[in-house]
C-alpha cells in the first residue's frame, strides 16, 4: 500500500508544479486613466509577494475602471485579482473574480485585439484556478480557448504556452498520450513512438532555446515518463534541463532536477522488479540540486522525495537527519495544493519510519500532520486531495488498530472519490476499508468493499495500464493483493457461487496483469462457456495466496447433461503452504531443467510440485472422466512444465491433454479448419545478431514442408519485411516461427528474432493481426519452436501469455526454454503429422501436441523433460 499512495502523491506535485502559472494580466498601450497609478502600485505590490495589499489595488483599480466605462481594463484588474486570491488560498473569492471578468469580457461586441488579448489572459488564470481545483476537464476547454485566441493574435510563444498548459490537463486526466501527441505537433517533432533515439536526438536539438519551449519539453518528458518510455524522457528532459541553464531560468532548472531525480527513481523501481540494482544515488543528487534552489514550494517537493527515496532503499540514518528540515520547511508553507501534496507524501514516509522504528515518530505527529492537510483541502476546494488526506489519516488509524475511526475516516475517503468519479483514488480506499472491516470480523461487508474495489479497477483499465509508472511497478503491491484478498475470502466459505465469483476475479486479474505488460488495455474479455466449448475439460485455477495454494477446480456436472450455467461443479481445495515457499519450489524446479539434467535429480522436484499443484484434485478429475486439462495459472507457475509434472507413476502428460490459457474470457471457441492447413515458415538456422546458430532449424523446415503446402522464409529471406509482406499474401492459417526468440515481463524485453533484427511483441501482434483481413484468412495457430523465457524473470511466461492474446491466432504452440533443436525438429515434425491426421482422427490440437511429446520422451535419447517438456499450448485447445 505503502508506494502506491505515496508515488500517486508524487505524481500529484509533479503535474501542478508543471504548470505555466499565468503572469499579470495586461495589454500594451495602456491609456492614461486615472486609476492607472493604482494598477501600477498593485503591480508592484504583486512583485514584491504583498498580495493582500496587491489585491485591495487590483480592487480599487477595477472600480475605478468601471467608473470610467473601460470595461476591458476592468475586467484585466479583475483577472489579476483572481491570481492575488489565488496566491493567498481564497479560491473562492479567486473563482468569482476570475468570472466575473471573462463574463465582461464576453459581452464586449467588439473584436479589436486588445479585447481578444484580455480574454485570452483570462482564459488563461482561470484554467490555473480550475486546474488548481481539480477540474481538469474545465480547465482544458479554458487554455483550449485561450491557445485559439493566441494563435488569432500571432502571439506563438504564448499559443504554446496555453498548450503545455493544456498537456498539464490531459495528464491530470490520466491521457497522457494525448498530452504527447498536443506537444509533438506544438513542438513540431516527430512521433516519438515511431522513431528511436538516434533518429530523436537531431530534432529536439533543433528546438528552438526560449523559456516557453524549456516549459513544453518538461512537460513532455514528464509524460513520457508516466508511459514508461524513459530513454526519450531522458533526452527531452536533459535538452529542457539545458535551455534552462542557458537562459537562466531558476524555476524551469529546479522543475528539470525533480523531473530527472523521478525519472531515474522510476527506472530503479522497474529494475528492482527485474531484480536488479540500480544505484539509488544519481536520483538523490537530482533531489538534492533541485532542493538547493532556495524556491519554498519546490525545495520542500525535492526534499520530500529525497526522504522518501532514502526510506525505501534503506539509507535510515540520512532520512532520520533529513527528516526535522523537511518538517520545519513545510510548516511554513502556505496552504497551496502542491503544499497539501507535500504534506500527504510526508505522512506517507513518515508513516514507513515509523514502522521501521527510525526515531521516535509518534503517530500522533502524523495524524496531526494529515489533520492540516485535510483542513486546508477542504478550504482550498479540492476533493481529490481532501480525500487522498483523508484517507491517509484512515491508514494511520488502521495501523494503531483503531477500527471504528479507520473505518469512518476510510468511508469519506471512498465517498469523496466517488463523487468526483475519481477511481484511481477510490479503488485504493475501498481496499482499505475491506482491510478494515476484515480485522473487524465483518465478512461480508468487506467482501463487499473487495468487490467494489475490484470493480472499479475493471472500469480503470485502461487508465491503469497507461498510468504513471510508479503504479505500473506497484501492481505487485497494490493491485495484485487486492484481487487476491478477495479471493482468500471468497473461497473460504466453500460455497459455489462465491467460487465463481472467485474465478472471475482471478481471470479479471489476468486482464489487468496484461494490460499491464503492454500498457495498454488492448484486451476484451468476453466469457466463454467452457461447455460449449469443449465437455471433456476440466479448466483449473491455481491460485496463490499469502499462506495457501487455493485450487478452484470447474469440472463437468455427471448430473447435469445439459448446456446451461449450471452445468459445470466448482471445486475448492487448500493446501497450506507460504507464497515464498511456493516461489522457491518452482524456482528450483526451473533451474533443475536444464541440458544436463540427471533426470533422478529432477523427477523428484517434479513430483513435489504435482502434489501442490494437481494430487489435490486428481481423484475428482479421474472420476469426472475429463479427456483435456486446461490451466490458468498464476504467477511464477505459469513458468513451470504441467505436462512434466509425475505423480510417483507417470508424467501428466501421459493421462491428459493439457493446455494453457490466460482465461476463459480470452478464448476463441472454434476449431482448426482442416480442409485448408498450410503454414508460413519462418526460421533463422544461421547466427545472427549475438544468438548462436539453430543447424535443426533447416531439417525442421523441410519436414514441416513434407506434412503440408508451406510458404518458406529462411536465413538472409526471412526479414522483418519480407514476414509482413508474405503474411498478408500468404492464405495459410498456420505461421511457424523457428528462430530465436524471448518472453520477459517487460513487452519492451519479449520479442523474436528475424535476419536483420528483433521484432518486438507488439511489433509482431500487428503484423500478424493483419492476417485477420477476411473470415476466411483467420490466424488458427501461432507456432514459435526456438524461444525461452527470460532466465532469472519470475515473471517472463507473461510474455508467452502476451504474445498469444496479440497475435490474434486462436491457438499458440511455444516453449518455456531453449530447446535442444534436433528434438524441437523431430517433435515438431510429429506435431504436423498428427495434425493433418486429425481430419480423420478427430482429435483437438492439445491432443496433438500430447501425441507429439509422447513420442519424443519414448525416445531414450530424448527422456528427460528437458527435450519435449518445455512445449505449450496456449489458448483454444480443440
Amino acid at each position: 500500500m505503502k508506494r502506491i499512495k505515496r508515488f500517486v502523491v508524487l505524481m500529484a506535485i509533479a503535474l501542478l508544479l508543471s504548470m505555466t502559472s499565468p503572469g499579470l494580466a495586461q495589454v500594451t498601450n495602456i491609456a492614461q486613466v486615472p486609476s492607472l497609478s493604482v494598477e501600477q502600485q498593485a503591480r508592484n505590490s504583486y512583485a514584491k509577494g504583498q498580495f493582500t495589499e496587491a489585491a485591495q489595488l487590483f480592487q480599487q483599480a477595477a472600480k475605478g475602471y468601471q467608473a470610467a466605462k473601460d470595461p476591458i481594463r476592468q475586467a484585466l484588474s479583475l483577472s489579476n485579482l483572481s491570481l492575488c486570491y489565488q496566491q493567498l488560498g481564497q479560491w473562492d473569492d479567486a473563482n468569482r473574480a476570475i468570472t466575473e471578468s471573462v463574463d465582461i469580457l464576453n459581452t464586449i461586441k467588439d473584436t479589436k485585439a486588445e479585447k481578444s488579448l484580455a480574454l485570452a489572459q483570462a482564459l488563461d488564470i482561470r484554467g490555473g484556478l480550475q486546474l488548481a481545483r481539480g477540474q481538469a476537464e474545465a480547465a482544458f476547454k479554458s487554455w483550449e480557448g485561450a491557445t485559439s485566441l493566441y494563435s488569432q493574435l500571432n502571439k506563438p510563444n504564448k499559443a504554446l504556452t496555453s498548450q503545455v498548459n493544456q498537456a498539464q490537463a490531459f495528464q491530470n486526466l490520466g491521457l497522457y498520450k494525448k498530452a504527447i501527441s498536443l506537444l509533438e505537433t506544438a513542438l513540431k517533432l516527430p512521433q516519438i513512438y515511431n522513431n528511436n533515439i538516434e533518429q530523436l536526438k537531431p530534432a529536439i536539438e533543433k528546438v528552438a532555446a526560449t523559456p516557453e519551449t524549456a516549459t513544453a519539453l518538461r512537460t513532455l518528458g514528464e509524460s513520457l515518463r508516466v508511459v514508461g518510455s524513459f530513454d526519450p524522457a531522458n533526452l527531452i528532459l536533459s535538452r529542457s534541463l539545458a535551455i534552462a541553464q542557458q537562459l537562466k531560468l531558476p524555476e524551469i532548472v529546479t522543475l528539470n532536477q525533480i523531473s530527472l531525480g523521478n525519472l531515474t527513481r522510476a527506472q530503479i523501481s522497474l529494475n528492482k522488479a527485474n531484480k536488479t540494482e540500480i544505484d539509488p544515488q544519481t536520483a538523490l543528487n537530482y533531489y538534492q540540486q533541485a532542493a538547493a534552489s532556495g524556491i519554498p514550494d519546490l525545495k520542500v517537493q525535492a526534499q520530500v522525495n529525497q526522504l522518501s527515496l532514502l526510506v525505501e532503499t534503506k539509507q535510515l540514518d540520512a532520512a532520520k537527519a533529513l527528516l526535522p528540515q523537511v518538517q520545519q520547511q513545510i510548516a511554513a508553507l502556505p496552504a497551496s495544493r502542491s503544499a497539501i501534496a507535500s504534506r500527504v507524501n510526508l505522512a506517507q514516509t513518515m508513516i514507513q519510519m515509523q514502522k521501521q522504528a527510525v526515531g521516535q515518530i509518534d503517530w500522533e505527529e502524523i495524524a496531526k500532520l494529515l489533520a492540516i492537510a485535510v483542513k486546508q483541502a477542504k478550504d482550498l476546494g479540492d476533493v481529490r486531495i481532501q480525500a487522498d488526506a483523508i484517507g491517509s489519516l484512515g491508514h494511520v488509524y488502521e495501523q494503531k488498530q483503531q477500527w471504528a475511526d479507520a473505518e469512518k475516516l476510510t468511508q469519506q475517503a471512498v465517498q469523496l472519490g466517488q463523487q468526483i468519479n475519481a477511481g484511481d483514488i477510490a479503488y485504493r480506499w475501498q481496499w482499505q476499508l475491506g482491510r478494515v472491516l476484515k480485522a473487524q470480523d465483518k465478512t461480508e461487508s468487506a467482501i463487499a468493499a473487495y468487490k467494489e474495489a475490484v470493480g472499479t479497477i475493471k472500469s480503470l483499465r485502461a487508465d491503469l495500464a497507461a498510468a504513471n509508472p510508479d503504479l505500473q511497478f506497484s501492481f505487485r503491491e497494490a493491485v495484485e493483493p487486492i484481487h487476491r484478498q478477495l479471493v482468500a475470502l471468497l473461497v473460504e466459505s466453500n460455497q459455489k457461487d462465491n467460487l465463481k465469483t472467485a474465478r472471475d476475479v482471478i481471470e479479471g486479474l489476468q486482464l489487468v496483469e496484461l494490460d499491464n505488460f503492454f500498457r495498454e488495455a488492448c484486451l476484451n474479455g468476453n466469457p466463454a462457456q467452457i461447455d460449449q466449448v469443449d465437455r471433456k475439460a476440466a479448466v483449473i485455477y491455481p491460485i496463490i495466496l499469502e499462506n495457501q495454494l487455493a485450487i478452484i477446480a470447474s469440472l463437468p456436472n455427471s448430473q447435469n447433461k445439459a448446456e446451461t450455467k449450471d452445468s459445470r461443479d466448482f471445486r475448492y481445495y487448500k493446501t497450506p503452504i507460504s507464497r515464498d515457499e511456493i516461489e522457491k519450489r518452482a524456482s528450483r524446479l526451473r533451474r533443475s531443467l536444464n541440458q544436463d539434467t540427471v533426470l533422478d535429480l529432477t523427477l523428484p522436484q517434479l513430483q513435489k510440485m504435482y502434489d501442490l499443484v494437481v494430487r489435490p484434485e486428481a481423484e475428482d478429475l479421474a472420476a469426472s472422466q475429463v479427456e483435456t486439462l486446461v490451466f490458468v495459472l498464476d504467477g511464477v507457475l505459469r513458468n513451470i512444465p504441467i505436462a512434466a509434472l509425475h505423480d510417483g507413476k507417470q508424467y501428466l502428460v501421459e493421462k491428459y491433454s493439457i493446455a494453457l490459457t490466460p482465461g476463459l474470457q480470452l478464448l476463441a471457441p472454434r476449431s482448426l479448419k482442416q480442409e485448408r492447413l498450410g503454414a508460413l515458415v519462418g526460421g533463422l538456422s544461421e547466427a545472427r545478431s549475438g544468438f548462436e546458430a539453430l543447424p535443426n532449424v533447416e531439417q525442421e523446415v523441410k519436414k514441416i514442408k513434407s506434412e503440408l503446402p508451406a510458404e518458406v522464409l529462411i536465413n538472409q529471406k526471412f526479414t522483418s519485411s519480407a514476414f509482413q509482406s508474405q503474411i498478408a499474401a500468404v492464405s495459410f492459417p498456420i505461421v511457424h516461427l523457428a528462430t530465436h526468440g524471448q518472453f520477459s515481463s517487460q513487452a519492451d524485453e519479449t520479442f523474436i528474432l528475424t535476419w536483420d533484427g528483433k521484432i518486438k511483441v507488439n511489433e509482431l501482434s500487428g503484423v500478424l493481426k493483419t492476417v485477420e483481413v477476411s473470415r476466411s484468412n483467420s490466424l488458427e495457430l501461432l507456432v514459435l519452436s526456438a524461444c525461452e523465457t527470460a532466465a532469472g524473470d519470475d515473471r517472463s511466461a507473461l510474455g508467452l501469455a502476451g504474445v498469444a492474446v496479440r497475435s490474434g491466432a486462436r491457438s499458440t504452440v511455444a516453449t518455456l526454454w531453449r530447446v535442444d533443436d534436433q528434438a524441437t525438429a523431430q517433435l515438431m515434425s510429429n506435431f504436423y503429422d498428427q495434425l493433418v491426421k486429425a481430419k480423420q482422427t478427430g482429435i483437438s490440437k492439445a491432443e496433438a501436441l500430447r501425441l507429439a511429446q509422447i513420442a519424443i520422451l519414448k525416445n531414450p535419447d530424448y527422456q528427460s523433460p528437458y527435450f519435449w517438456g518445455a512445449f505449450v499450448l496456449l489458448g483454444n485447445w480443440t
